[in-house]
């Protein structure tokens, strides 16, 4: 016989069992050291999804970037989950119709112009129309910067980064937000151009560290394996470049996974780890946001944190929070 006491400390444990195997191969919700303001975070096919995202890795809030065909879907998922989202704009650059697609979405609510990944220069006159209207319309762009395809007949985007410091000059009242592989490769002086992702310690006196140093209108968002790949190369750097630029540089995931917990991400041995849309070999089976979180966190003091992880994107996006 046992009494009222021991029965239900029996049923508890019981309980705990069970819920523990039940999250067998998760990891908790992650307790950031502020909230978090994902700013890269593309609209999905299953808008459900982009909500589990954030769940799943701690993020606080999140702006979707959205084309603008998509822009019902977007304002249904704001809508759901007061609080948690907002949108920015994007639309085929190639079209004579464009800028009047993206004023239209701005003026409807939209906070950014972005991602903005087009087969043309960035220095051409298809990105120098978004510069104008970027500052006419009083929002930041985000541009996609990539230089070396990773597949064949992929081509490149907002190519010529090496002759973006012309475009900072000539377009004082646009303010840019830097991305991609050509940027965060650019991050270490010996870049060669040769590749998506390089390795090997960071060579201080990189071409976009010394741009984020001269020019009040660049920022940049540390989203993607890019990102996450120049913060993984040099610790000691990256503490140093964390402080350096914390009134510059601001969090987002750009992230594949489905919950927040890598679910759906390759594994090590999957082919599909180097295609496209897989992942460096140190990111196999996780989420890229709540990995480059941890960097940060661990990188940088908490009121850097706080500035990267929150007030640098709500501010420059004009959040309310």
């Amino acid at each position: 016989m046992i009494n009222r006491r021991e029965f239900l400390g029996s049923m508890t444990a019981t309980a705990a069992v069970t819920g523990a195997a039940g999250l067998r191969g998760q990891t908790a919700k992650p307790q950031w050291p502020s909230p978090v303001l994902d700013t890269h975070l593309h609209l999905r096919g299953n808008p459900e999804s982009n909500f589990e995202h954030i769940e799943g890795c701690g993020v606080t809030r999140a702006v979707l970037l959205t084309a603008v065909q998509q822009e019902d879907r977007a304002k249904g998922l704001i809508e759901k989950y007061p609080g948690r989202f907002v949108r920015s704009a994007s639309a085929n650059l190639t079209r004579p119709d464009a800028a009047d697609q993206l004023t239209k979405a701005i003026k409807d609510g939209a906070l950014m112009l972005g991602e903005l990944k087009d087969h043309v220069a960035a220095d051409g006159p298809e990105l120098r129309r978004m510069y104008d209207l970027a500052a006419e319309l009083g929002v930041p762009i985000l541009v996609h910067f990539q230089d070396v395809p990773h597949y064949a007949n992929e081509g490149v985007f907002a190519s010529g980064f090496k002759r973006f410091e012309a475009i900072l000059k000539a377009y004082p009242k646009t303010k840019f937000i830097g991305h991609a592989d050509e940027f965060w490769a650019n991050i270490s002086a010996d870049y060669a151009g040769d590749a998506a992702y390089p390795v090997g310690p960071i060579q201080r006196g990189g071409l976009s560290d010394r741009l984020l140093a001269d020019y009040a209108n660049l920022y940049a968002d540390l989203s993607a394996n890019s990102g996450n790949n120049a913060l993984s190369r040099s610790p000691e750097f990256t503490a140093e470049f964390l402080a350096r630029h914390q009134d510059k540089l601001m969090f987002g995931s750009d992230c594949n996974c489905l919950d927040g917990n890598g679910k759906g991400q390759p594994s090590a041995t999957d082919p599909a780890r180097d295609t496209p849309n897989g992942v460096a070999a140190r990111l196999t089976g996780k989420c890229v946001a709540r990995d480059t979180l941890a960097i940060v966190e661990r990188s940088a003091r908490t009121a850097v944190f706080r500035k990267i992880a929150w007030e640098n994107g709500t501010n420059l996006l004009r959040i309310q929070t």
